[in-house]
């Protein structure tokens, strides 16, 4: 029985460049040993996505629609995509053309050839700034500090699993804060990467903010590392030892000079320790805040709407 290939494709305002991505899409699948399904995730999209979708839903059965009641985040879509995935591989990848759909083939002969992830790292990216460059190498030099586990570095949203991978997903890995090419990075098997060059956005920009990336960043951190958590055991050995230099600085001014500690030392000490306690709290609230949206189990996505989606695969 021929192999089946799910590609899962996360959209939100994708209208302009879906006609485009489909074509391309499937020009490569038609050319694979394996069979094939699309599945698009309309993450509540506010343009004409939705009807995009649904035409190109209705001229070809292999492609798969599922509309979220809202938009959810990218991570919450392609864990959609996942769940509703019947292939013996899964394909996770964006509409913007960025990820590029020739390379397909290579991860289809990594799956032949017994491995279970597929990690595509981007080796150069058009519209990537010097800025974005450094912060984004930055954050993997410091996950990878913090992390007991390695992570590939520039590892992006697109990758390949395998059918048992997919499976641990939709059963183990269900956090509301998530980051999806890290659990696939952590489930462990055989693992592989293949490197490829983004190509330039085709049609409209990226979603994600300055602030966003930041915010995301410091979860992706909290969530795989509890070293930031013991920042108040570092830091106040820090402050200690800060404090047992002071101590012994004032008493030889005091004893050699005469001259006592001044007020500017110990407003530099105050301020010091107050922005280190600052710190601290912050760090701790942030864990506290990831406790909080996992404990109330609210669900990850909410599907809307599906186009081609049979009960069973639901």
């Amino acid at each position: 029985m021929k192999k089946r290939l799910s590609v899962v494709v996360s959209c939100y305002n994708e209208e302009q460049g879906l006609d485009q991505f489909f074509r391309t899409t499937v020009a490569v699948l038609g050319g694979c040993a394996w069979d094939y399904e699309i599945i698009f995730v309309n993450d509540g999209s506010t343009d004409d996505s939705a009807g995009v979708l649904k035409r190109l839903a209705e001229n070809d059965k292999r492609v798969k629609v599922l509309s979220l009641s809202r938009n959810f985040g990218h991570e919450a879509a392609m864990i959609a995509g996942i769940d509703y995935a019947t292939g013996d591989g899964v394909v996770c990848m964006d509409a913007d053309l960025q990820h590029p759909p020739q390379r397909i083939p290579e991860i289809i002969r990594a799956f032949e050839a017994g491995y279970d992830v597929v990690s595509m790292v981007c080796t150069n990216r058009e519209d990537a700034g010097m800025i974005k460059r450094l912060t984004s190498k930055a954050f993997y030099k410091v996950l990878n500090a913090v992390s007991p586990i390695r992570f590939e570095e520039n590892a992006s949203d697109f990758f390949g699993i395998t059918r048992r991978v997919a499976d641990v997903l939709r059963k183990d890995y269900r956090e509301r804060v998530r980051y999806l090419r890290g659990f696939v990075q952590s489930v462990g098997f055989q693992r592989t990467r293949i490197e490829f060059e983004a190509g330039k956005r085709e049609h409209g920009g990226s979603h994600y903010s300055l602030f966003r990336l930041l915010s995301f960043s410091i979860n992706t951190i909290c969530g795989f590392s509890d070293v930031p958590l013991k920042m108040g055991i570092y830091s106040g050995l820090v402050a200690a030892a800060c404090g047992v230099i002071l101590i012994i600085y004032s008493i030889i001014m005091k004893a050699c000079f005469n001259q006592p500690s001044g007020y500017t030392t110990v407003i530099v000490a105050l301020c010091f320790l107050f922005a280190l306690t600052l710190v601290v709290i912050g760090v701790i609230g942030e864990y506290i805040s990831i406790l909080v949206r996992e404990t109330k189990q609210r669900p990850i996505y909410i599907v809307e709407e599906c186009v081609n989606v049979e009960k069973e695969d639901e």
